[in-house]
């Protein structure tokens, strides 16, 4: 059989052409093969496997713990996530989150003069609010709020990076929390206040500001809580309210009322970054405790917003030439001793306890309190040694009580500090004789009646003799009873209390409002007993009231925030009548003459009829005046805290100049009045309205004893 017709079968030979070279290189690649042996090879792949496997085998187990890791995180994430979303409130409702209220305190004008507790100043929102300041807080606090999502890895990781490099652990210092993570300390993780839990607000803030890694965590989860609740306008909002600026101050609102009296949606650029800058230390920059110091904060908060676009360099420059100046009522520091003592003289369930805001009208006139610090300041640096430690006190009041003006000390712009004007019991000295003189004319004496100065010796049970003595060390022999007081004679005051008891004497001043212990022997003429500078100044607006006692009082009405009056105090503050209104006209016409050619003649000023009494005590311990013209009753004490005796001063020196100078600036532009007295005395020791029926009988009885005893005329 042939293959005729058919191609040759090609053979492995013939695959290729027969030439050297093909026949060369088709050798040469075999050999070169051969040069890697089959063991080589072998190792090779072995190894290369071995490490490629355990890389393989690495990258999974770590994939797995990973992902597995990141799932249960995720998953732990979720559920506190949710645990604390279902607890959260509308967010009206977390706006307010004060355990205690707060006290705002008007004038007699109805103006805001000081505040107590912690304030809210109502809901300003985000949308509400200046946009100065809520680009000033951004810009502070959190230029990307708007685009995170709660918490910030590139802000905590840079506040890690600066706590470090300040030599601080890496949670301490800067926080690196976003505005959302500080509205979660601000609700404390939704936890509210339990006083059963926390002795007190502060612990319970503290806590809340715990800086531990597990508050961290938690805090955080909280922040991713409140951005899936609420919009970031909400959360801002919550932040503008809650958070604290100082001065008692609980939320932007009421920052902005407190430092500059107007609402926080109208304050400027400069005003804007004084408050944002309160934000790291609301004590240390409250501009009510360094103006300076607040100022030079918000500068830097004004370059903040310069640089990040939200103000031009010119308006930039212009907040800086013009600073934030604090209000009027801010600058007088919280209304100081007079606001004190109002807060003192209310309940304490609508002051110091009150878990309301709480509305007092006072009858405070901050125009004479201004007046009372300034005469005050001028008589000490113009006629008191730098170096003297003396204190003195002021109240200034109408002849209802109504208190108008209160110094309690040289440091007036102070809060919480000890007010000697109410808190301070003193020897009143010769500044009580005018009661001894009222119980004797209440009993039918006269002025001109008189009244033998001379030597006396009484005997105290326990105590052995008495021997009383004038200022002078002189006797005068028989003196009216009007010249015994203008000339403040000791040993006629004696005799007439002695004669008219002191029994007697005791129920006069305690009806006229001298509530303290009063002596029980007979150094009670001279002032032996203690009393307050604002009780003493209420008696003698009773004597002014011709003879109607008076109570001292601050507050006219009380009402809750928003709602009516709880309490009006301006109808019961007249009492009783003490004495006669004749022998009060009486009485006043004898302390006129002690300012008029007295011991008190340093207290004329003008075209004024002024009465009053000065008062020394053994030792020159305390210096007083008392005084008051036909609008105005004031008192002035002066001394020093430790009791340690008074240099050269009596209570016709300093003390009467003091009152000169309060009631000069008091009175300026105001017509002169005549006062309330006796204008028809004569001589003979008649008085212009005698005595009849059965009072001038007693009157009578006790002239004989007068008479018989101490030599009475």
């Amino acid at each position: 059989m042939t293959n005729k017709g058919k191609k040759p079968r090609l053979v492995a030979e013939n695959r290729y052409p027969k030439t050297g070279v093909a026949k060369k290189s088709a050798k040469r690649k075999p050999a070169t093969k051969r040069r890697t042996t089959p063991t080589a090879k072998k190792r090779g792949n072995l190894l290369t496997r071995f490490i490629s496997g355990l890389i393989r085998f690495v990258f999974m187990v770590l994939w797995r713990i990973s992902w597995r890791g990141a799932l249960a995180i995720a998953i732990m994430l979720a559920i506190g996530i949710g645990y604390y979303m279902q607890d959260l409130k509308p967010y009206e409702e977390l706006l307010d989150g004060r355990a205690k209220g707060s006290v705002t305190l008007l004038d007699r004008s109805g103006a805001v003069f000081a505040w107590r507790g912690e304030q809210f100043g109502g809901i300003i929102t985000a949308n509400t609010v200046s946009p100065h300041l809520k680009n000033a807080i951004i810009a502070t606090e959190d230029r990307r709020f708007y685009q995170h999502f709660g918490i910030s890895p590139r802000g905590l990781a840079s506040a890690i990076r600066i706590n470090l490099r300040e030599g601080r652990g890496p949670l301490s210092g800067h926080g690196g929390s976003t505005l959302t993570q500080q509205t979660a300390k601000l609700l404390c993780m939704g936890t509210e206040f339990d006083p059963k839990k926390w002795k007190n607000e502060r612990a319970y803030e503290r806590e809340c500001q715990e800086g531990s890694l597990w508050r961290k965590v938690k805090e955080a989860t909280f922040a991713l809580a409140l951005e899936l609740k609420y919009t970031k306008d909400e959360i801002l909002t919550i932040y503008l309210a809650r958070a604290y600026l100082g001065a008692g101050a609980r939320g932007f609102e009421a920052a902005s009322h407190r430092y500059f009296g107007k609402s926080a949606a109208e304050v400027t650029v400069s005003e804007a970054a004084m408050l944002a800058g309160l934000l790291v230390a609301p004590s240390r920059y409250a501009p009510t405790n360094n103006l300076k110091r607040a100022q030079e904060r918000a500068n830097l908060i004004i370059g903040l917003m310069e640089a990040q676009g939200y103000i031009s360099s010119t308006s930039a420059q212009l907040a800086r030439i013009n600073p934030a100046q604090l209000s009027d009522a801010a600058a007088a520091q919280a209304g100081g001793y007079f606001a004190d003592w109002v807060m003192q003289e209310a309940p304490d369930f609508l002051t110091r306890t009150t878990t309301e805001d709480v509305i007092i009208q006072t009858t405070l006139d901050q125009t004479m309190q201004a007046k009372a610090e300034e005469a005050l300041k001028w008589v000490f640096d113009e006629k008191v040694s730098p170096e003297s430690k003396a204190q003195a006190a002021i109240v200034v009041m109408s002849a209802d009580g109504a208190v108008r003006a209160m110094v309690g000390g040289r440091q007036t712009k102070v809060a919480g500090a000890f007010n000697r004007a109410t808190q301070a019991l003193r020897q009143t000295g010769s500044a009580f004789k005018p009661f001894v003189y009222a119980t004797a004319l209440d009993l039918g004496y006269s002025p001109m009646d008189t009244v033998v100065d001379e030597p006396i010796t009484l005997k105290i049970p326990g105590s052995g003799p008495w021997n009383p003595k004038n200022y002078t060390k002189e006797f005068y022999g028989k003196v009216t009873l009007n010249e015994a007081l203008r000339q403040s004679l000791n040993i006629p005051a004696v005799r007439i209390s002695e004669a008219v008891g002191r029994e007697n004497v005791r129920r006069v001043a305690s009806n006229f409002g001298i509530s303290t212990d009063l002596a029980q022997g007979p150094a009670i003429a001279l002032g032996a007993s203690e009393s307050t500078l604002i009780e003493m100044t209420g008696a003698y607006a009773g004597i002014l009231n011709q003879g109607l006692s008076v109570t001292p009082h601050g507050i006219t009405d009380l009402s809750l925030s928003g709602e009516t009056s709880l309490f009006s105090g301006g109808s019961k503050r007249v009492g009783e009548q003490v004495i006669l209104k004749q022998a009060a006209q009486d009485l006043i016409f004898m302390m006129e003459n002690v300012v008029r050619t007295g011991t008190g003649e340093r207290a004329r000023f003008g075209g004024w009829e002024i009465a009053g009494k000065t008062g020394t005590t053994q030792g020159a311990r305390d210096a007083w005046f008392i005084g008051f013209t036909a609008d105005y009753v004031a008192g002035v004490w002066m001394g020093y805290d430790d009791n340690t005796p008074l240099t050269g001063v009596t209570g016709g020196g300093l003390p009467t100049e003091i009152w000169r100078e309060t009631m000069q600036r008091i009175h300026e532009g105001i017509t002169p009045k005549p006062l309330p007295m006796s204008r028809n005395i004569t001589a003979t020791g008649q008085s212009s309205s005698p005595i009849q029926g059965s009072r001038g009988d007693e009157s009578n009885a006790i002239d004989r004893l007068l008479r018989g005893i101490f030599g009475l005329d």
